[in-house]
């Protein structure tokens, strides 16, 4: 009985308190989604971007050595357009971390392996050691990491 007569005189601040949390409620509901948009419009993005480095190899097939595993680099070295286009893939791998990282991308459970499997060819591995320096810490040690994963 007390709860009833509480209710019929505070009605009005019961009412303006259950839109307040109704208001938060759904604002954060709506900055969640917008949140999951956002990371599904930068997979599309960081796809397209992937497909395109892909793609050279298919209209430039000189750069299919660098997926090759037994490569001399001594009597053959790496030529600049092979470098160039393993740069752009690591340049593009610190891009798709780096959004991992601060959430604004969605996290690829394969990444790790695939990049322990791309840098253990010869000239990937070759091109990441000679440009180390041009890297930040951040991204060498997560290169390192994934090296040590077996």
């Amino acid at each position: 009985m007390r709860v009833f007569q509480w209710v019929s005189d505070n009605w009005p601040s019961l009412l303006q308190n259950l839109g307040i949390v109704g208001g938060l409620l759904f604002s954060a509901y709506s900055t969640w989604k917008n949140a999951r948009s956002r990371q599904i419009s930068n997979l599309i993005a960081i796809t397209e971007q992937y497909r395109d480095i892909w793609g050279e190899l298919y209209t430039r097939p000189e750069l299919a050595r660098v997926l090759e595993r037994n490569v001399d680099l001594l009597k053959q070295p790496i030529s600049r357009e092979e470098e160039l286009f393993v740069n752009l893939l690591l340049q593009h791998l610190d891009t798709v971390r780096h959004a991992m990282k601060v959430g604004m991308f969605v996290r690829l459970d394969g990444l790790r392996k695939d990049v322990q499997d791309f840098l253990s060819l010869p000239i990937p591995r070759a091109v990441f050691e000679k440009n180390k320096p041009f890297h930040n810490q951040d991204f060498i040690k997560f290169i390192n990491a994934c090296l040590l994963t077996q």
